[in-house]
């Protein structure tokens, strides 16, 4: 634990993911940008400069189509070669169907044919485009155009046109693009440091915080200002905290209250072996007092420790349930049997109310009459004499419902919530060690059930017990 607390955040720390993910994702997103908008822009140059020399090439295709045709090619060339190149800048060429070239406006007249991609096509009949590098000029781009005589081919007009001017401003407009991206990403880079550390610092503090907590500093608090995960973490931890430091006072507590409870029997078994032990004592009535008291103090040092015992087991999951098919009938009738003499000592009435039919289900019979007898020892605790006390059951909707009622002294509303967890013994609990409530609810989620309290102070408290009644059940008396 030592390790992990004094361990120093670094590579792996979560401001430098943040800021390396923020990053990543930013130069990926700033790189794919520049990427469309030069190819963008590159298109946009290239496809004017080739709309300007294909409207410029159509308008001398069809001129000499209209006025010339009746000519031959060669005629033309020798007679009207203006035609060709009025309309453009452009360095223009007249090729024969055969691919050889007849006239170039720059006198740069190639050798054999030409069999570039945009000849042969303007020479199959369609306008062809091409890029390349010319042996005189650089990069150019050339449009090639059919020339026609009716529907006869004969002969195809190319434009060709420098592309290093556009290309050098192509370049410039890249270098803004360029410089434009990486101040969009040192900034960006400024930023995600500036939002990681506004993550980071609230997280640090909570770790802060939560080191102190985990070394046995419970009143520390965290106050981050935030209601994002980070405020909901800080405020989870909290009361956490808070929780940890109730349940410490109330272990306290209860070791406090067991300690008296059971230093009182002791004391009490103490002082009457003394008193027995001695020579002089020859009263019989008093031995049997003694002995009867020694007896009393010892069942309920005995009740006490099986309590804890029980709880414990509960507590560590080591309880396993005995089940069978059981009528829960037969329990409560038991159980009548059993509290009965104890409601009449106490000056209670004692009322049980049962279903005439059997209340069958899958059972730890001795787990429930357990349950049913800590609840009743709680009901006449909390009910004065002259008090009634009621025990119900009868089954309902797919549940058998045993219900203890009284009309006693009842439990606070602040303590009512709270009365079923472990060590809780509230203002007016009069348990020796608040863990009763704790273990029958436990035995009864054991049993799939549910242990439902209900309480007016003063007025009187109302324990539901519902457990679930097994489907085709067979075979039971």
């Amino acid at each position: 634990m030592k390790e992990i607390l004094g361990k120093k955040a670094g590579s792996k720390s979560i401001k430098a993911r943040l800021v390396r993910n923020f990053m990543i994702v930013i130069f990926i997103s700033v790189i794919a940008f520049e990427a469309l908008l030069i190819y963008f822009t590159r298109y946009y140059f290239y496809s004017n400069v080739e709309g300007i020399l294909t409207n410029q090439i159509k308008i001398s295709a069809d001129f000499y189509s209209k006025y010339f045709s009746n000519v031959s090619l060669e005629d033309n060339v020798l007679d009207n070669v203006d035609v060709f190149w009025s309309q453009t800048s452009a360095e223009v060429q007249i090729i024969a169907p055969s691919g050889k070239v007849l006239m170039d406006s720059i006198g740069f007249i190639p050798d054999g044919k030409l069999e570039t991609s945009d000849v042969l096509t303007a020479l199959s009949g369609t306008k062809g485009v091409w890029l390349g590098k010319s042996e005189y000029d650089g990069k150019v781009m050339a449009i090639s155009y059919p020339l026609k005589s009716g529907n006869e081919l004969v002969g195809a007009l190319r434009f060709i046109t420098s592309l290093g001017e556009i290309d050098k401003t192509i370049n410039k407009i890249y270098i803004i693009f360029i410089s434009i991206g990486i101040t969009a990403i040192l900034a960006a880079g400024l930023v995600s440091v500036i939002l990681a550390r506004g993550i980071v610092l609230p997280l640090k503090a909570v770790t802060k915080a939560a080191e102190k907590m985990a070394k046995g500093n419970l009143k520390t608090r965290i106050d981050t200002g935030r209601e994002d995960e980070i405020g909901i973490l800080a405020g989870t931890l909290n009361y956490m905290a808070e929780e940890i430091l109730k349940k410490e006072q109330f272990k306290n507590e209860f070791i406090s209250s067991i300690s008296h409870e059971l230093r009182t029997p002791l004391t009490s078994i103490k002082g009457w072996v003394i008193t027995l032990n001695t020579d002089e004592l020859q009263d019989r009535n008093i031995l049997k007092d003694g002995l009867k008291i020694i007896e009393n103090e010892s069942e309920r040092l005995t009740a006490m420790v099986e309590e804890l015992l029980d709880f414990s087991r509960l507590a560590s999951g080591k309880i396993k349930l005995s089940t069978g098919v059981e009528d829960a009938s037969k329990i409560v009738r038991y159980i009548e049997k059993y509290m009965a003499p104890r409601a009449e000592r106490e000056g209670l009435q004692f009322i049980v109310e049962c279903s005439q039919e059997p209340l069958l289900a899958k059972l730890d019979k001795d787990r429930i009459k357990q349950v049913l007898i800590n609840l009743l020892d709680n009901a006449f605790k909390f009910t004065p004499a002259g008090g009634r006390v009621m025990l119900r059951a009868f089954s309902k909707e797919g549940w058998i419902i045993l219900c203890v009622t009284d009309n006693g002294t009842g439990i606070d509303e602040v303590d009512l919530p709270r009365v079923r967890e472990k060590f809780y013994k509230g203002k007016n609990i009069k348990s020796h060690t608040g863990i009763g409530l704790s273990i029958c609810d436990e035995i009864v989620k054991l049993h799939d059930g549910e242990l439902k309290i209900e309480s007016k102070l003063n007025e009187g408290t109302c324990i539901s017990v519902k457990l679930p009644i097994e489907e085709a059940i067979e075979g039971v008396e």
